[in-house]
């Protein structure tokens, strides 16, 4: 079903025959001891790690091999909901038999009562959640009782009724896993050209220091600064993922951390050289009055028409690779700026070719932007239905 079709869809609820009922009268919790993973004959594993807030149905696992602690085993059709650290909101449906960590719930419908599935989404309400948190108890981490999740109660559909709003949200779910797919081949067709072009050496083009080309943390604000001077700080969690920029915080220099000094320009590239393996790089178009941690190497091409074919270049392996070969400290491994300086970036004689590959590069992270964008929206008008459903 079509995303905006969906939307076009109103959902009118006659909510007057809807019988107020518990959870513990939809689903049982079941606890079925696994005491030897490796050797119980399931190879799957879904941990706490393998869950995703907001998802539908479990789509990642682990082996089940390595194991050594307990699990429980559930069964396909059955709700995985993650009792510890409740605030992330996780809980999930799973189409495949296996064994999870016991710090889930293995939650099994009551079909006398419930279409299959059903609760999956109830389970992903913000109601749901907000009693789950309120009720979570603990001091270094909280947990949810069954005993308090079952005693929650909503207001229950009639079965023929349960199965129309199944139906539609499942339908909207498939869109969004169908836009998923769309995003991962654009991503694996823009890694797969990048690393074409830059993981290879290739003969004909020549291999130049960085920083002969560029500017890197080339102006820094001083203590001279005036203290109402307010900018827009850009720290590595600004780079909420790869080439995406969250919203930044307005703070004045005399408010601001001591981290607060690298000095961005319009069409900058900004590297987080804290984990660089997680590619938190970004490159900004229009950096007035945009401040950088000390965390971040913010460098300038001194020839403009290199700057989008060099910020491809970080997200090549062989990037990736150099940063490992350098990194330093355990909690915090990071590059320094030397190492970006010292990086030898491909450079081609021929601008057209730096031309005509930077614009495919960039046609495919614009066809990146908007699938997600397209992913949030139908994440966005689910959650919205569930809401209104539960």
């Amino acid at each position: 079903m079509d995303s905006v079709l969906i939307e076009n869809k109103v959902l009118k609820l006659d909510k007057s025959n809807w019988k107020l009922t518990k959870v513990g009268e939809l689903a049982k919790d079941i606890s079925k001891r696994v005491d030897n993973p490796s050797e119980s004959g399931y190879d799957r594993f879904v941990g706490l790690n393998h869950f995703v807030s907001g998802d539908i149905k479990i789509k990642n696992w682990g082996p089940t091999k390595t194991l050594t602690s307990s699990t429980k085993a559930f069964e396909a059709g059955d709700i995985l909901f993650a009792r510890r650290n409740a605030y992330l909101r996780r809980a999930s449906l799973v189409d495949f038999d296996g064994c999870c960590s016991g710090d889930a719930f293995v939650l099994r419908e009551n079909h006398e009562k419930v279409v299959p599935g059903f609760l999956a989404f109830f389970m992903n309400s913000n109601a749901l959640w907000d009693y789950a948190n309120s009720n979570a108890a603990g001091t270094m981490s909280k947990r949810v009782k069954w005993r308090d999740l079952a005693e929650y109660e909503i207001l229950l559909p009639p079965k023929d009724q349960q199965a129309q709003l199944a139906k539609l949200l499942w339908a909207i779910d498939e869109v969004i896993e169908k836009e998923k797919e769309v995003s991962e081949k654009i991503e694996k067709t823009y890694i797969t050209l990048v690393d074409n072009l830059f993981s290879k050496r290739n003969e004909e083009w020549d291999f130049v220091r960085l920083g002969k080309i560029s500017s890197i943390n080339a102006k820094s604000l001083n203590s001279k600064t005036d203290p109402e001077y307010e900018f827009k700080y850009l720290d590595l969690a600004s780079i909420i993922e790869p080439k995406v920029i969250g919203e930044l915080k307005r703070i004045k220099y005399g408010e601001a951390p001591s981290r607060a000094k690298r000095i961005v320009n319009d069409n900058s590239i900004v590297l987080a050289m804290v984990r660089p393996y997680q590619k938190a790089f970004a490159f900004v178009e229009n950096g007035k009055d945009v401040i950088g941690s000390t965390g971040t190497a913010v460098i300038n091409m001194h020839d403009s028409s290199l700057n989008r074919f060099v910020f491809h270049q970080f997200f090549s392996k062989r990037f990736t690779r150099y940063c490992e070969d350098r990194m330093t400290g355990t909690s915090y491994p990071a590059i320094t700026p030397k190492d970006v300086d010292e990086y030898k970036v491909s450079v081609p004689n021929d601008s057209d070719l730096i031309r005509s590959e930077s614009e495919k590069l960039d046609d495919l992270e614009i066809s990146s932007s908007s699938v997600r964008n397209k992913i949030e929206h139908s994440q966005s008008l689910q959650k919205s239905l569930i809401n209104q459903v539960f």
